[in-house]
């Protein structure tokens, strides 16, 4: 993979799906650096997951107000010379805010969003993690989170279909979808080579890279 041309990459997918292990596994391989989403910063998140109804506008605003922060003072530094991999795109917040938020408070918040959200350049690559949600369960369990334990599995179910939807669309960069159904990027060498070379080896707007049993 030639770091020049891959100045800029995100990495997303849901919860588990392990994106921010293969955010560092990257920038480590290319010499760039990271741009994180600070979820352990963010107060509300734990009682997101105990009440979300009472504090899911509260832990969406605190992520939207704290990546907002991080791509202004990356465009200003101009941080991306150096090469940067990020583990999350601003443009999937909308996806946070219609799942999570009832209709008056989705209201509010595209009025922030429209007031806040920077212009950030579009990435050169996208990476988008897949798991079914079963996996994603299962990761989020080995992980051992305290307050991730209480996730409900519809939950998950939904977030994964509404992930799908959102990149089913998404034409804003290149798009490579990885089935990670059979991959351990942070573990496992020989799989992380292998999604190195097939990032080297992409061409098209949007193409898939998975692994068979």
């Amino acid at each position: 993979m030639n770091p020049a041309r891959y100045r800029h990459i995100v990495v997303e997918g849901p919860i588990g799906a392990g994106k921010t292990s293969l955010t560092r596994r990257l920038a480590g391989h290319l010499g760039a650096d990271t741009l994180l989403e600070n979820a352990d910063d963010n107060p509300f998140l734990p009682r997101f997951y105990q009440e979300p109804r009472r504090y899911a506008l509260a832990t969406q605003l605190h992520f939207l107000f704290d990546r907002a922060r991080q791509l202004r003072e990356l465009a200003q530094g101009d941080l991306f010379r150096s090469g940067t991999v990020s583990d999350f795109l601003i443009d999937k917040d909308m996806l946070f805010a219609r799942l999570n938020l009832d209709e008056d408070e989705f209201d509010l918040y595209q009025k922030v969003y429209a007031d806040l959200a920077p212009q950030a350049p579009a990435p050169d690559l996208v990476i988008y993690l897949q798991a079914p949600p079963d996996a994603l369960q299962e990761r989020i369990r080995r992980r051992g989170i305290e307050y991730e334990r209480n996730m409900d599995a519809d939950y998950l179910q939904r977030l994964a279909g509404s992930y799908s939807a959102f990149f089913h669309r998404y034409e804003a960069a290149p798009l490579l979808i990885v089935n990670t159904t059979n991959l351990d990027f942070a573990h496992n060498e020989t799989d992380f080579a292998l999604l190195v070379e097939r990032i080297g080896k992409m061409r098209g707007p949007r193409e898939f890279f998975s692994r068979a049993v």
